[in-house]
């Protein structure tokens, strides 16, 4: 891989929290808890620091490019005449006989350490940029959607998503190999995906033809794949939904996103649950919500109303006097507890429903009860007026 200049400027073992001594597990272990940590999905704001965590991981978890990084770094500040920073005044190389090249001046450095090291993907067999390698790469995060009944939605559920895409390949299990045979370490470059050839002070490194920098090779391909180790096709992935989810609400099933390169670990599948909505109850997070009507007399001279809950139902006291839109709570009958989280609560709201249609002796009755209060007026204090006459 041709080095790049923020190969210069990166320190991609502090990056990861990582020594320079630190084998591929270590790496890998601490590479997979920062991007858990700053993943832009769980914190947001934090795209910068996953795409740092990212390219130190691109590099020091491929060996080939982390050997040549290790070298550009040691070279960088003392293979050079004159080194960085030197007579050539900040960020400048200075040359034999006091010639001085800025960086600014040289582009992309890759240009120039491609040509003297040219490891992975920066150099192919003719020199200059090649094709990059294919040391092992994360696979893609996906995303899909899950829609759940209300009722699952409140209680949990295990159940399973199906996934359209790149999946390991089930003839060969991803190894790219026919069934019955394995990839071979490369003859050519025993199995480091690249070559190195001597050049004085320098060695020029190139992907190995042969391999392609996969480092093995495979002599009879799988008749699925065509040796790729990945097909695209519908797979099952079980997800467990906790209780209490709701609407809108990310789950994160881990490792089953895309499949990985060269052995790469897979990417995340993120699971965006949609709830249908209940033909009673309402939700405002672990709280439910139910209208229940009454009649004007019930609401007048007050009550007792069965109402339903999640879990059987409960008897409500509605007082005399009760206006239309008044809320009442019913403690812990709203989405059930679970481990430590305390129930939600119900919320009833009375409706006073007004009968579109009398009988006659329903009409008498309203009448009589409304010259009994003839004498009321509710809108008394729409009538007030200011001083100076205006309303």
């Amino acid at each position: 891989m041709a080095a790049q200049r923020e190969w210069l400027e990166k320190d991609y073992y502090q990056v990861l929290g990582v020594s320079r001594t630190a084998d591929d597990k270590e790496v890998t272990k601490a590479y997979r808890k920062l991007a858990k940590q700053f993943h832009p999905d769980a914190n947001p704001g934090s795209e910068e620091r996953f795409k740092e965590i990212s390219a130190a991981y691109d590099v020091l978890g491929d060996a080939a490019k982390r050997k040549e990084y290790d070298e550009v770094r040691r070279l960088g500040a003392a293979g050079f005449p004159g080194g960085f920073g030197g007579p050539g005044g900040p960020g400048g190389f200075g040359g034999p006989g006091g010639a001085t090249f800025r960086v600014e001046d040289l582009g992309d450095l890759g240009d120039l350490f491609g040509g003297m090291f040219g490891a992975g993907a920066g150099a192919g067999a003719g020199g200059g940029r090649g094709r990059r390698g294919t040391g092992p790469r994360r696979g893609a995060d996906v995303e899909t959607e899950l829609h759940l009944s209300f009722e699952d939605a409140v209680s949990g559920v295990t159940t399973t998503v199906h996934v359209a895409g790149e999946a390991r390949c089930e003839t060969c299990h991803g190894s790219g190999a026919k069934p019955g045979t394995a990839p071979v370490t490369c003859s050519r470059c025993g199995g480091r995906g690249h070559l190195d050839e001597p050049q004085g002070l320098f060695s020029l490194s190139t992907v190995c033809p042969q391999c392609s920098g996969r480092g093995t090779t495979i002599d009879k391909p799988c008749p699925t794949c065509k040796g790729s180790g990945i097909q695209k096709r519908l797979r099952e992935v079980k997800v467990r939904v906790p209780p209490g989810v709701e609407d809108g609400q990310r789950i994160r099933v881990k490792g089953r996103g895309a499949p990985g390169r060269g052995n790469g670990p897979s990417g995340d599948l993120f699971v965006t649950v949609r709830v249908a909505r209940h033909r009673l109850f309402g939700r405002r997070g672990r709280n439910l919500t139910l209208t229940v009507p009454v009649t004007f007399a019930e609401a007048a001279l007050g009550t007792t109303v069965t109402v339903p809950t999640l879990d059987g139902s409960v008897t409500l006291r509605v007082p005399p006097g009760t206006s239309s839109g008044q809320a009442m709570r019913v403690r812990g009958r709203g989405v059930p507890s679970h481990g430590k989280t305390a129930p939600g609560d119900l919320f009833v709201t009375i409706e006073v429903t007004v009968p579109k249609k009398l009988t006659d002796e329903q009409r008498s009755a309203v009448e009589m009860l409304a010259n009994a209060m003839a004498g009321e007026d509710p809108r008394a204090h729409l009538e007030a007026r200011a001083p100076g006459g205006g309303l």
